[in-house]
């Protein structure tokens, strides 16, 4: 897998293109109304990504995590519940996945720094306190979404370098995310800032995973 770093194939090369366009197209059509080229665009960043750690041979739960968090992107390109719960379904799932390649690879809990393992349970602790009480009929998988990113971001933890800055950008963005559907009040001045912080820190911290598993 570390030779696609080192010199990638036509295929590697033009799957990195596709996702670094598709991230950028709809980074610069956020604002627009829900399209085709725009849904396709959000899917296409991550999927790509899918494609690429496919090609080159990585694990499968790498591969169906990053699946299932573009099946994610392509419901939260569209508007209202059944689309959100359609993307929080896809993303915890993927949480899922990676969680369990994190911890099967890694070295385990006992090796991994107790600060980090600390910051994320205190994380976790706190944006499921806040998101739940806010949450209201969506309480529930709420809760399991924040549950699941939490041991992501552990597992995320135990391997540590470009996969635990990945998890901590993904873990940021969840956040943000979160915030601006939950907590933040509708004339927030602060909204216009959200959705390209949740998009670029998501897409990042899917890149750095994604590259800190090939290397």
């Amino acid at each position: 897998m570390s030779d696609y770093l080192d010199s990638p194939d036509a295929l590697a090369t033009a799957l990195s293109v596709i996702s670094a366009l598709g991230f950028v197209i709809y980074l610069f059509m956020l604002d627009q109304p829900v399209s085709i080229v725009r849904t396709v665009a959000k899917t296409a960043a991550v999927g790509a990504l899918a494609g690429l750690a496919l090609h080159v041979g990585s694990p499968v739960l790498l591969v169906l995590a990053l699946v299932l968090s573009a099946l994610g992107d392509a419901f939260l390109a569209h508007e209202g519940d059944v689309a959100f719960l359609g993307g929080l379904g896809g993303f915890l799932a993927a949480h899922i996945a990676y969680a369990v390649l994190f911890v099967s690879i890694g070295p385990g809990f006992a090796d991994a720094p107790l600060p980090g393992l600390l910051a994320v349970v205190l994380f976790g602790a706190g944006m499921g306190t806040l998101m739940v009480r806010k949450a209201g009929p969506l309480a529930l998988p709420v809760a399991a979404y924040v549950l699941a990113i939490a041991v992501m971001g552990l597992g995320g933890v135990t391997l540590g370098g470009l996969v635990l800055l990945g998890a901590a950008l993904f873990m940021a963005s969840d956040a943000i995310l979160g915030s601006e559907k939950f907590l933040m009040p509708e004339t927030s001045s602060l909204r216009r800032l959200t959705s390209p912080a949740v998009w670029v820190l998501y897409y990042a911290g899917q890149v750095l995973i994604t590259l800190g598993l090939l290397a």
